[in-house]
């Protein structure tokens, strides 16, 4: 089976292309597989590049447990980098459905190759049951959980929860640690409060136009990177009225751009592609 490694701000992913092979018989186990950093390729998954009747492609995502998860703001940039750069689709939007939904990328395009992408992300998804979470609702929010408590251990921290075709629970802190991020955050993750366990989001903000995050992902861990969780704080940070509507999110692995739109309501993030490199893998 050929395979692709790439990534957007280290947030990295083995892609197979299932245009051009058959998809993989047991993509739950591959993921599994080809994720582990000591035995596989290593990776924060596996996401299959797939046909789609709706959009120029389907994206399959699965985390590094097997888990499949819904989008991947980070990915969803690597496949529209990889369907131009390998001519299976060759204009400057393209169309990629997803278990959000069908969503739009604008490309930046340099040399004859894809070096960031313009995501638009969605409309943020703020009712506290649809998140899913069962955290209490505030109404003066759109029905958002928003500055509510959650108690994990013997701490209480005050959360935001927003999906963005997957769950997010952000939190605002003082300062960024392994103690928060490692000792909390799985925690959190399956804490529950969160049905479908949920991704997490620890921000420090520096002015209103700028934040930092670290991110302990579903059913991957930490990870550099995560798109949809950049989104979710820059919705977060709105709602609780400490960042402006566009925002620059510094994470691990780089940088992402983030605007909430006022005009339609839908979140747009912008940030790199890149190819790491090509192999086979004997399935």
């Amino acid at each position: 089976m050929r395979f692709t490694k790439m990534q957007g701000c280290g947030n990295d992913y083995i892609y197979v292309d299932c245009f051009r092979q058959p998809m993989p018989h047991d993509p739950v186990g591959l993921s599994r597989a080809i994720s582990d950093r000591h035995f596989g390729v290593g990776s924060d998954g596996l996401i299959l590049i797939c046909p789609s009747d709706k959009a120029d492609a389907c994206m399959r995502m699965f985390n590094a447990d097997g888990s499949q998860a819904e989008m991947c703001g980070n990915g969803i940039r690597c496949v529209a980098k990889y369907l131009y750069d390998r001519g299976l689709v060759r204009k400057p939007t393209l169309t990629v459905e997803t278990g959000r939904g069908v969503l739009s990328l604008d490309l930046e395009i340099s040399g004859g190759s894809v070096r960031q992408v313009r995501v638009d992300m969605g409309e943020p998804i703020l009712e506290a049951a649809q998140v899913p979470t069962t955290l209490p609702a505030n109404p003066a929010a759109r029905g958002a959980a928003v500055n509510v408590p959650l108690t994990v251990d013997d701490r209480t921290l005050t959360v935001t929860c927003i999906s963005m075709g997957n769950p997010h629970c952000v939190t605002l802190v003082d300062a960024l640690s392994d103690a928060l991020v490692l000792g909390i955050g799985p925690l959190v993750e399956k804490h529950a409060a969160f049905p479908k366990r949920t991704n997490v989001e620890f921000v420090r903000v520096n002015r209103p136009d700028d934040v930092t995050v670290r991110v302990w992902e579903r059913g991957s861990g930490e990870t550099l990177a995560c798109g949809t969780g950049a989104s979710a704080v820059a919705v977060a940070g709105v709602l609780t009225s400490r960042t402006q509507r566009k925002v620059v999110v510094h994470l691990m692995g780089g940088d992402l751009q983030l605007h909430w739109s006022e005009t339609d309501n839908r979140v747009y993030m912008t940030g790199p592609a890149v190819e790491v490199f090509s192999g086979d893998w004997p399935e």
